[in-house]
Parts: structure tokens; C-alpha cells; sequence
């Protein structure tokens, strides 16, 4: 084994090399596939930067007419009749608005036009002449179209995969200049649409998707988008044409003049509206450059038709129509907003555009990602193998600080998106095969310590001494521990009816599961005495709550028996043949001298003292009283809080002293529980009448407490107490009484 274990260490030092090179070249594979998990962390760390450094607002002339909360209340609820929208187009156009557009889908004809009451009505003779007067009445729809066709209004279309419907074409045209955008640019089969009548009136005609990353956030916001191979704007786009009575759009794709591609087809690169330029990525979305929620933004609908004038606010002013509405829920998650109104995002789409504010992901910021990444990689394994860790560290901290500090210039100053994630990964990973290496390094002297001691205490001392291998001598200390003694009661009887393998089994299967509740809970094993288990916390390595610990581990115990002797019934010997294991636990709290105890040629890690001796005692205790844990004073002061009941007063084999033992019965859940709570108070009642001498007062408190403790499995303690009530009856201890119990077994 060991001249194996030595082959690996050196092969593995050969390949110091190596290992982190192929690590790096799976890095550089991870990120050229660019999974989500990598992508999304990108864009986190986008956002924190957004966060950090928002886009700061400045007032434009771009404003959203709000059908708010305020307006529904006090106009009606949505959806309003199509007249009040044809009032309120016709005053935003009666204000000066260069361009209307709203943000909401007309599919469907006015419920309140006088049509639709016409159908209602119409199997109701006695409304004849209203029938006939609604007749001459123009729709709202109409009514609304003739107001859209007044003013130069932008109606949306909501583009779908599932919706057959094709748009009505654009009223705009198409100038694609460079390589095909068709596989870069969102592509819908069909469209859900206004009604013809509205949609004909129209000045313009745009697309209100948006379309979220992969965790829900909208960063990106189309410019374009197609239906099969028809391009159509986005209403934001559209609006801003409109606003400026531009005709065409112009899209210039990779291979277009002054657009190098580099002979590949890399999507769109930038989108003119009129004299406006939109740099776009490849699919043709603005990247959104967030500032947050701002109310200067909104005006209320009710405002703007109950009072009429803004004062010239709108004048030359580009509107969208849209709801903040909380009913209405037209919400997105953008980079700082956790529910922004959509049509917000128009208006911070516009606001961009004629600010020519934007944030940027350069066609070239993958390829420099990825040869930062390569080279810096590269840089760390050769310093890391060659000096060593500390020194590739240092390199490799400067490298990712200047790879955050380069990102954040990039976004702050020009508006550039530079991920600085990468070099993280490469660092991590680097390191994990410079660890590698040095672990084996290591390893090998750390081998022959584990070897030693592995089977005989636990992993923490292990860990100790191989850290400081000066332990390895002769010597101890003082230290105030907890010390527990587990037991199975009536093992010689149980062992009786096995074989030797079969008792072996039992053993076993007691013993393992005991012991990793014991090391889970911080505990050393000190050493299995047969069927007894005795163990201790607070050393090697401080504990500072080992009393508790030691608590907690013994009610672990307890509980594990329950699942020990139901897989000895269902699984290894059957119903009948199947021994039903009880333990006894002992725990005790006290100075003790700790440390390694033997001779020159063999010693163990072990503890010494009156307290260990006296937990021992407290073992054998449980099954006078009945309990299946019985812990000391100390034990149970240290670790306050858990249920106890106090058993006794008692001087045990071996001590002058008396001791005040106690039932540890459940954890501090339990000791709230107002069950417990009467049970403790009923129970040190009839110690204090006992230990007065009020004999049928206390037999009297045995009887109830006999009842009351059923859940707790106490009849052997009161039956106990009580045959001592019928003793001291006949014979009184008298005045002076101590009502010290003396053990008479171990």
C-alpha cells in the first residue's frame, strides 16, 4: 500500500503541470459553451453594477399618460369605453404630442358601443325605439378611429408562437444592409392584433414584446423583431419614428459597410431611426440601461382628461398610454426594479436613444474574455508550479483585481459590458490542483499518524496530531469534561442465546451507530469495554458547551436504540428470535486530567478522575431508578435548560460525598411543554414531603404521579419511593435526617 501510495505521489507531482492545464482547457470549454449557470452569473454581476452606478435620470420630453389606480377610481374601471380613450387621444393631440403611442391591445370591439347593447337588447321588444336610436349611432370603435387617424397615434402588436394571425405590414419600411440577420433577430409565427378599423388608422405600428433572460429579469428590449420573414419595429422604435416623420428603418447587419465581421455573420450591429442610432446586439435588442422607477415620468390619465391643460408640458412631447395599475399587472423585473410598469420601459428605451446612453456588449468582449482568461491561466499554473502556491496566489489575486477594476472602468466610464467572472473560476481552479498536488505532498507524511491512530481515536485527535505531532508523548492536562458510560443492560443473559458471530453482529450493529451519534456530536471515544461504551467531550479539542453536547448525544442514543432493535426483528433475526437491547447512559461533568496514558512503548488518549469514576457510578444507577439516563449535578447545572428530574440524593460506592443525581428525560422542547412543567413541579413536591417526613402525603402525591408520568415510563422511580414511605413507616429515620440514599451496587 505504501509503495503504491508513493507511485501516485510522484506520478501526480509530475503532472503538477498538467493537471491545472487541463482544468484551464475545460474552463475555456465551459465558457465558449456559455451554459446558463455561467451566463446568468454574468448578468448578476451586470446588475450589481447597474445597482452601483444607475443611469442617471435626466427629464425628457417623454412621459406616460397613466391609467393609475386614481384614474380607474375615479373614471371607471378598466376596460374604459373606447369615446373616453378617443377624448383622451384627442387631447393629447389638442397638447402638441409629437407622437401617441399606447401600450395596450385593442383585439377586441367595445362592450359598450352602442352595437353591442343593439345585441344585447335585441330579443326585447319593449326597448324598440332605443333599438332604432342606437341604430344611427356611430361604434366607439369608429369614434376611436377617427381620433386615432387625427393624431399621430402608435398602436402595439403582440407577436406569439401559438396566435395564427399575421400582422398587417409595417408603416415603415426595411433597409438590411450586410449578412442575413434571420437566425440572430426573435422570429414569431403569429400575432395577436387590434381591431382592422383601428389598426388602419394608425400612424404607426409596433411590437410590444419583451422578451426576459433565462431567470425572468428584462435587460434586453427588441428593436426589431420578425414575423416569419416580415421585420417589424418595436413600439419604442416606432414611436421615436413617428415623433421625428421618418419613413424607413435602416438595419446593419455584420459585412455592411464600416461593420466588420471579420468573415463571420454576427447578427445585427446597430438600427437607424431617422436620426436617431440604436447599437444593438446581434439579435437587435437595446441592452436596457436601467435608472429605476422615477414618478416625473407619469402623468394620470384623470388629470389630463378632467383638467385638459399640462400647461405645454406636451408639446412636441412623445406619450405613451400605458398602466401602473396594480390590477392590471403589466410589471417587469428589470436590473434594479423588482415591478416596473412595461410601459415604463418604453419611455427608458426612448429616453436612451435621444440621450445616446447606452450600455454596450462589443462583438469583440467574448473573444477578449476568453484570451484574458487563457493567458491569465497560463500565468498562474506556471508561477504556482514553479514557486508555489503563495506566490501564485498573489499573482493571481492581482490578476482578478484587475479584472474587476478593468470591468467596472469598462461599465462606468464607456459604458462597455467586460465580465470579470472568469478569472474566478480559473483561480478556483488552479488552486484545487495546486492544493491537489501540495496534499500529496503532505500526505505522505500524515499517512503513518493516521495509520496509527485511526482505529482507536477520534478523527478530531487524529486531525490534532497530525497538525502537531509533538503530542505524540507521554502527558496530560486538566480540563473540566463531560464523561459519559453507555451500557446494555442484561448482556450476559442476551449473549447466552447467540453464537459467537451472532453476538458479534449484535455488537456491531449497536456499536457503530452509537459511536457516530457520540463523534457527531463532538465526542471522543475513549474505549469499548465489551458492551459498554465510554467517551468524553471537551477534549482534544475544546468544547465549550460539552456538557449540553453530552446531553444531547445520550437522548441521540436513546432514540437510536428504538431503530436498532427494529432492524434486529425485521431484518437479521426475526420476531421471535430478535434480542430487544435496553442501555443504561451515565453522565457526569468535573475536573479531569486528560492526555496520553500508558507506558514508553504503548499508551492511548484517555481521561483520569473522580468524575469519571462517579459517571461510571451514575450508569449503573439507571436501572435502580429506572431511567434510562442518569446524569450528575454538575452535568445538569452545565447544561441548563433540558428535562430532568431529580432522582435522588445519593452517596455512591467509593464516594464520601453525596451526590444530587438526576433523570435527563427529553431535550429543551420538551422542558417547555406544559406537560413536563406540571410533572417537574408535582415531582419535586413529593420530594419535599418525602424528605419532611409527611409519609401519607407523599404516598398520596406517588399515587397521582404514578398516572401522571405514564408518557415518561417512571413506574419503576415512584414504585421505588414507594416502598421506601412503607419502609420508614415502620422504621423513621427521625429528626436530623439527611435522606441520603447509599448505593448499594455499582
Amino acid at each position: 500500500m505504501n509503495a503504491r501510495l508513493t507511485a501516485i505521489f510522484k506520478a501526480f507531482s509530475r503532472l503538477s503541470f498538467l493537471l491545472p492545464a487541463a482544468m484551464l482547457l475545460a474552463a475555456l470549454a465551459l465558457r465558449a459553451h456559455d451554459p446558463h449557470l455561467v451566463s446568468d452569473l454574468r448578468a448578476k454581476v451586470f446588475d450589481t453594477y447597474q445597482s452601483l452606478s444607475p443611469r442617471p435620470y435626466q427629464p425628457m420630453p417623454v412621459y406616460v399618460v397613466d391609467i393609475d389606480d386614481d384614474s380607474l377610481s375615479r373614471l371607471g374601471q378598466w376596460p374604459w369605453p373606447r369615446t373616453l380613450l378617443a377624448r383622451l387621444t384627442d387631447q393629447l393631440a389638442a397638447s402638441g404630442a409629437a407622437a401617441i403611442a399606447f401600450d395596450i391591445l385593442f383585439a377586441e370591439p367595445d362592450r359598450t358601443s352602442p352595437e353591442s347593447i343593439r345585441e344585447q337588447w335585441r330579443d326585447e321588444p319593449v326597448f324598440g325605439s332605443a333599438m332604432e336610436a342606437l341604430a344611427s349611432l356611430p361604434t366607439h370603435d369608429a369614434l376611436f378611429a377617427d381620433a386615432i387617424a387625427d393624431a399621430p397615434v402608435i398602436l402595439g402588436l403582440a407577436f406569439s408562437n401559438g396566435a395564427s394571425t399575421s400582422a398587417s405590414p409595417p408603416r415603415a419600411g426595411f433597409a438590411v444592409a450586410g449578412d442575413d440577420i434571420g437566425p440572430f433577430v426573435p422570429r414569431f409565427s403569429g400575432a395577436v392584433t387590434n381591431l382592422p378599423i383601428l389598426d388602419e388608422a394608425a400612424t404607426g405600428y409596433g411590437a410590444l414584446n419583451f422578451i426576459p433572460d433565462h431567470d425572468g429579469i428584462l435587460r434586453r428590449v427588441p428593436i426589431v423583431l420578425l414575423q416569419n420573414d416580415k421585420l417589424y419595429p418595436s413600439l419604442s422604435a416606432e414611436t421615436l419614428r413617428v415623433a421625428q416623420g421618418a419613413q424607413t428603418y435602416v438595419v446593419k447587419a455584420a459585412g455592411a459597410n464600416q461593420e466588420e465581421n471579420f468573415g463571420a455573420n454576427t447578427g445585427v450591429a446597430r438600427v437607424r431611426i431617422g436620426q436617431v442610432v440604436a447599437p444593438t446586439d446581434a439579435g437587435g435588442s437595446l441592452i436596457l440601461y436601467d435608472t429605476g422607477h422615477r414618478e416625473e415620468r407619469f402623468i394620470p390619465a384623470w388629470r389630463l382628461i378632467e383638467d385638459g391643460d399640462t400647461g405645454g408640458a406636451l408639446e412636441g412631447a412623445i406619450v405613451f398610454v400605458g398602466t401602473s395599475a396594480a390590477g392590471l399587472r403589466d410589471f417587469r423585473t428589470t436590473p434594479l426594479e423588482q415591478a416596473m410598469p412595461g410601459v415604463e420601459v418604453h419611455v427608458q428605451m426612448v429616453e436612451q436613444l435621444l440621450l445616446q446612453q447606452f450600455l454596450l456588449r462589443p462583438d469583440w468582449a467574448d473573444g477578449t474574455e476568453m484570451l484574458y482568461l487563457l493567458l491569465l491561466g497560463l500565468l498562474v499554473i506556471v508561477v504556482t508550479s514553479r514557486t508555489g502556491a503563495a506566490w501564485g496566489l498573489v499573482v493571481s489575486a492581482t490578476a482578478v483585481c484587475g479584472a474587476l477594476g478593468a470591468s467596472w472602468f469598462a461599465f462606468s466610464r464607456l459604458g462597455f459590458l467586460l465580465a470579470p467572472v472568469y478569472p474566478g473560476i480559473v483561480i478556483l481552479l488552479v488552486f484545487v490542483s495546486a492544493s491537489v498536488t501540495s496534499y500529496l505532498h503532505k500526505e505522505r507524511e500524515r499517512r503513518q499518524v493516521r495509520k496509527a491512530f485511526s482505529q482507536y481515536v477520534s478523527p478530531d485527535l487524529v486531525k490534532e496530531l497530525e497538525r502537531n505531532q509533538d503530542r505524540l508523548k507521554l502527558g496530560g492536562e486538566m480540563r473540566n469534561m463531560t464523561i459519559l458510560f453507555c451500557d446494555i443492560r442484561g448482556f450476559t443473559s442476551i449473549s447466552e442465546r447467540f453464537t459467537a458471530t451472532e453476538l458479534t453482529t449484535v455488537i456491531n450493529r449497536f456499536l457503530t451507530p452509537m459511536t457516530d451519534l457520540i463523534l457527531g456530536r463532538g465526542g471522543t471515544i475513549d474505549k469499548y469495554m465489551g458492551d459498554c461504551i465510554m467517551a468524553f467531550w471537551n477534549a482534544p479539542l475544546p468544547e465549550p458547551a460539552h456538557a449540553a453536547s453530552g446531553c444531547g448525544a445520550a437522548l441521540a442514543m436513546r432514540r437510536e436504540l428504538v431503530a436498532i432493535n427494529e432492524a434486529f426483528r425485521e431484518t437479521l433475526f426475526g420476531d421471535d428470535n430478535a434480542p430487544e437491547l435496553k442501555i443504561g447512559i451515565g453522565l457526569n461533568t468535573g475536573e479531569c486530567c486528560v492526555g496520553n496514558m500508558g507506558s514508553e512503548q504503548r499508551f492511548d488518549y484517555s481521561v483520569l478522575g473522580d468524575a469519571v469514576n462517579l459517571a461510571s457510578r451514575l450508569e449503573g444507577q439507571s436501572k435502580t431508578y429506572g431511567v434510562d439516563i442518569v446524569i450528575g449535578e454538575a452535568t445538569e447545572a452545565a447544561a441548563d435548560g433540558y428535562a430532568t428530574l431529580e432522582l435522588d440524593l445519593v452517596r455512591v460506592k467509593g464516594k464520601d460525598r453525596p451526590v444530587t443525581i438526576h433523570a435527563l428525560l427529553g431535550d429543551r422542547d420538551m422542558a417547555v411543554e406544559p406537560n413536563f412543567i406540571a410533572l417537574r413541579s408535582h415531582h419535586d413536591e413529593m420530594l419535599a414531603v418525602y424528605r419532611a417526613q409527611d409519609w401519607d402525603e407523599a404516598e398520596r402525591r406517588i399515587d397521582a404521579l404514578e398516572t401522571e408520568s405514564e408518557p415518561w415510563a417512571l413506574a419503576t422511580l415512584y414504585a421505588l419511593y414507594r416502598q421506601r414511605v412503607a419502609r420508614y413507616r415502620e422504621n423513621p429515620p427521625g429528626p436530623g435526617w439527611d435522606y441520603v440514599t447509599v448505593a448499594e451496587t455499582k
